[in-house]
């Protein structure tokens, strides 16, 4: 009983750090969203930030790898 609630709680929490990647993927998406926003007022300036989009992307990509690594620690580990 003892062990199909600790696996229970297991699964639970990893759900939950599975939100996590959904939620990078809507980081993402104003992360690429306000640049095209701000590229389409000023286009001068677009080429001087596509830097800072890649640099955005990635910082909000990298916290949805450690979520979804954070789900497979809880699923598997002992």
């Amino acid at each position: 009983m003892e062990g199909e609630l600790a696996q229970l709680g297991q699964y639970i929490g990893a759900g939950l750090a599975g939100i996590g990647s959904g939620a990078a993927a809507i980081g993402v998406g104003h992360v690429a969203g306000n640049f095209l926003s701000g590229a389409l007022r000023n286009p001068s300036a677009a080429g001087g930030q596509t830097a800072m989009l890649f640099i955005g992307i990635a910082f909000a990509e990298a916290l949805g790898i450690f979520s979804f690594l954070v789900a497979l620690l809880l699923m598997f580990a002992v």
